[in-house]
């Protein structure tokens, strides 16, 4: 352990009087470039079965730029959602907050007719597995109304 604190404080002082190099700037034409993008993890497409109506699935596509489409029935909307994953999903679940921008007041899954441009709703996400997640009302996973099934990442 001496050793390795006697290396690391020479190795400190050796470049502290070194004068800053130009490093090479990488481009997008460099093969050896890599680059990491992060992306929240519920974006892809999900879709959640009517309960009343076996034959109609809504679909929720979370888009990269925090842009959401849904499509129930003939019914489609477009909006913008906030997603915060939770530090401890065990103590609280993650929340997730959709404003919607536009809707074409058409009949959804359910039979209903309702215009819902400029509502927003907030849910709690309880992940069961990468491919399956329950809407819920509450932080602590009480009182899941909905349950999504990952379609495509």
């Amino acid at each position: 352990m001496g050793l390795l604190l006697a290396c690391s404080g020479f190795a400190m002082a050796e470049t502290a009087t070194q004068q800053p190099t130009a490093q090479p700037v990488r481009t997008a034409s460099n093969p050896n470039a890599i680059r990491i993008v992060t992306r929240p993890e519920i974006m892809g497409l999900w879709g959640m079965e009517i309960p009343n109506n076996k034959k109609c699935v809504e679909y929720y596509n979370f888009r990269s730029s925090n842009d959401v489409v849904i499509k129930s029935g003939e019914e489609w909307s477009y909006g913008i959602y906030e997603y915060q994953p939770s530090d401890d999903p065990k103590e609280q679940l993650s929340a997730l907050v959709m404003q919607i921008k536009f809707d074409n007041n058409k009949v959804d899954c359910s039979g209903q007719k309702q215009d819902q441009t400029g509502d927003i709703s907030q849910y709690f996400v309880q992940w069961k597995n990468d491919h399956t997640i329950n809407f819920c009302s509450t932080a602590k996973g009480e009182q899941c109304f909905a349950t999504l099934r990952r379609m495509l990442p």
